[in-house]
């Protein structure tokens, strides 16, 4: 089953058409790929895999035209926050493959993402304005993104340096998230088409990098001591989104499908993930089975947006 919107024009190839918020369908995939595999459900966790990354090789190759034949529209595209969920994909598919034992693929994607990360972040954050839509926390979301697969990295291939990357990348997302909440429209809160709950997917993947970064043996004394307690505090802001969003969900439910409503998906496996991760290292045990809960939540909420998804292919085929 496609995930993604086709959206043929003209008779151009129906990748053409994919806007940039077509990754978070990716990042989808692979952060509940992560989390499925962490509880045990490998055959589950290796079919989400697998759709990540086709979905990732047919977005690759969109992004690649673009740049070399649509000068244009690339220039246009990458201005706007979305455009980092090219970055955000890469490393949460590099994430999961790093968990898989492909360290050296999973190296390949992070030095692919540490390229795009600069050019992007750079014309996202020129373009920036007041009362943006909840794309907006992508600029830490990729940030984070580069930390997490940094520190899993670091662990598995014991290269200090990757994991001192990957805290510099932790400090600049924590203050990237600070810049995006002063730019994002609350409003979006009651009516956001489905990426405002990155709002709170940005704090969790911040508690998934201090999870990964904790667990660096690199990391003694006092550092280990404050990434943990950030780790918790990032982990707990992101628990009370979930809560904020969730209860804005239930009394005005937005059920139409959008694309961005896998910038729901993304948030709601990200926060199961990030407990599930953070449990050992941080040594608080009860958040184990909360990400479990969490999790089959996020895995309902992609069944769903499946579904709606279908249901609006046919719908549009009707008229």
């Amino acid at each position: 089953m496609s995930l993604l919107p086709v959206r043929l024009v003209r008779g151009d190839r129906w990748w053409t058409g994919l806007p940039p918020a077509a990754g978070s369908a990716v990042m989808a995939a692979g952060i509940l790929s992560i989390g499925l595999e962490l509880i045990g459900h490998d055959v589950l966790s290796l079919a989400a895999l697998a759709i990540a990354g086709a979905l990732w090789l047919v977005l690759a190759a969109d992004f690649a035209l673009r740049l070399v034949a649509d000068r244009g529209r690339f220039r246009s595209e990458s201005s706007t926050p979305s455009a980092l969920t090219a970055v955000a994909a890469t490393t949460v598919l590099g994430t999961r493959l790093a968990q898989s034992g492909r360290q050296d693929v999973a190296a390949a994607l992070l030095t692919l993402a540490a390229a795009l990360w600069p050019l992007l972040l750079y014309h996202v954050l020129r373009h920036g304005r007041r009362r943006m839509p909840g794309a907006v926390f992508l600029v830490c979301v990729a940030t984070q993104g580069l930390a997490v697969l940094a520190a899993t990295l670091c662990v598995t291939l014991h290269l200090d340096w990757l994991g001192r990357a990957g805290l510099g990348c932790f400090c600049l997302g924590v203050l990237l998230y600070a810049l995006a909440l002063y730019r994002f429209d609350l409003h979006e809160v009651t009516g956001g088409a489905g990426d405002h709950w990155v709002a709170g997917g940005a704090l969790s993947i911040t508690a998934l990098a201090g999870a990964k970064l904790t667990a660096a043996p690199l990391w003694t004394g006092a550092a280990h001591t404050g990434l943990r307690t950030a780790t918790l505090v990032a982990l707990g802001l992101s628990l009370a989104w979930y809560v904020v969003l969730l209860t804005a969900e239930l009394r005005r439910p937005r059920p139409r499908y959008d694309i961005r409503r896998w910038s729901t998906v993304f948030p709601l496996g990200m926060t199961a993930t990030a407990c599930l991760s953070a449990a050992g290292p941080t040594g608080v045990a009860w958040l184990r089975p909360l990400g479990e809960v969490l999790l089959w939540i996020a895995v309902a909420a992609c069944a769903l947006t499946c579904v709606a998804f279908a249901l609006d292919r046919r719908t549009a085929r009707a008229r």
